[in-house]
């Protein structure tokens, strides 16, 4: 039996030098169209049951990010519902790895696949959950839907004296804003595996702690905000080629429609608390980027920043606070890019989540790295950061 190397499927992304021996299968990761971006990777191999197989990426040093592979092990599977990584070596120029498949054919990707089928059933249980509302924004380049869900309170919620509906309808007044938007970056998958998480919990009827956030607060949820890309296998554009986290000055239905109908809903709603949830394909840690380099970042800000983070840390450990980027100086902010465009013009707490390609330093798991089970769990950990954060004073009153 032949060797294949196959593509064709939402999300893939790879290109084949030389494919006839096992034991030399050359491949290479493909650009996002009309764009420099390169890393996201995703391929199966068949034709090689039972035999020893070494492959390599062998543009991997003129990738995006080539820190990206140090320390980096390739997501595997054999089934595409449950992945594991497979050791991989980084020489400065190529990508290898060794395997010897049990089955007829076996699949590779930069971290766990999120498929559009997958987003598409997301969105048809959470649209039918209680206290849900669904709209479709607008369109992609393509004509795919831009995915919506408004989160209010639970039908059966209800006050059983008249000193319990006066405090509800208090509230209502002051209700807050929370937005949580992923996948910006269609290659960080890892972003929507964290959506996922987030709305199970949210909408599970039997959380407390979920029924009280949906009592304080008004949750607005785009999943998937870059769906061309992510069917289209890139790593960081739309089908234009833009790189929707440098759109949020100037979002245009031309070149970033996903960015302008979105900050469309936002400036219709408000924001107090916002999460833009991505990856990073660096950095072995779970961290968030905060948005001090806006012209009017304050000490008051900084200290409801730092509550938050410290308190998420203190809820999962796979969330760390010690390791992430450099803040910018105060003034120096780029405001194109989403959190520091929502700080600024909304007076947000708006902050960007990033989540590891490899596995976390801190809280190790070397069968699976930083695996979708686990971006899932730290979705579901944000229920109570986001609850905390609204209601026990980590934000000021009013914000």
């Amino acid at each position: 039996m032949a060797i294949m190397v196959d593509k064709q499927f939402d999300s893939g992304n790879i290109e084949v030098i030389r494919a006839s021996n096992p034991a030399d299968i050359a491949v290479a990761i493909t650009k996002d169209a009309s764009s420099e971006f390169l890393q996201w990777f995703h391929f199966s191999v068949s034709g090689v049951r039972h035999k020893p197989c070494q492959i390599s990426i062998v543009n991997a040093a003129q990738t995006t990010y080539p820190k990206g592979w140090e320390g980096y092990d390739v997501a595997t599977s054999t089934d595409r519902q449950t992945w594991y990584r497979t050791p991989a070596q980084y020489d400065g120029q190529s990508l290898s790895w060794r395997v010897t498949p049990e089955t007829d054919v076996i699949w590779f990707a930069y971290f766990a696949p999120y498929s559009m089928q997958q987003h598409a059933d997301l969105i048809a249980a959470a649209a039918s959950a209680d206290g849900v509302a669904y709209q479709n924004l607008g369109q992609t380049h393509l004509g795919r839907s831009i995915d919506y869900l408004h989160v209010s309170a639970m039908s059966d919620e209800s006050v059983d004296d008249a000193a319990n509906a006066s405090q509800i309808a208090d509230s209502e007044s002051v209700r807050k804003q929370l937005w949580v938007i992923a996948r910006q970056h269609p290659g960080e998958s890892m972003a929507q595996w964290w959506v996922e998480g987030w709305l199970d919990r949210l909408l599970d009827q039997d959380d407390a702690t979920s029924r009280a956030l949906r009592q304080v607060a008004d949750i607005h949820v785009v999943p998937n905000m870059n769906p061309d890309g992510s069917y289209l296998g890139h790593l960081r554009t739309n089908a234009l080629g833009v790189n929707l986290n440098r759109e949020w000055a100037e979002p245009s239905m031309q070149r970033s429609p996903e960015v302008f109908v979105v900050k469309q809903q936002m400036q219709q709603t408000g924001i107090d608390l916002c999460l833009d949830v991505h990856g990073d394909e660096a950095l072995p840690y779970n961290f968030i980027a905060g948005t001090e380099g806006i012209s009017d970042w304050t000490d008051e800000r900084d200290a409801e920043l730092v509550a938050l983070k410290h308190t998420w840390a203190s809820l999962n450990p796979d969330f760390q606070v010690t390791h992430g980027y450099p803040k910018n100086t105060r003034g120096n902010a780029n405001l194109a890019i989403c959190s520091n465009n929502l700080a600024a013009s909304f007076g947000a707490l708006a902050m960007t989540l990033e989540m590891p390609f490899k596995d976390t330093a801190d809280t190790p798991r070397p069968l699976s790295g930083w695996s979708a089970e686990r971006s899932l769990r730290l979705g579901a950990s944000f229920v109570d950061v986001a609850y905390l954060a609204l209601t026990q004073r980590l934000m000021k009153p009013g914000r």
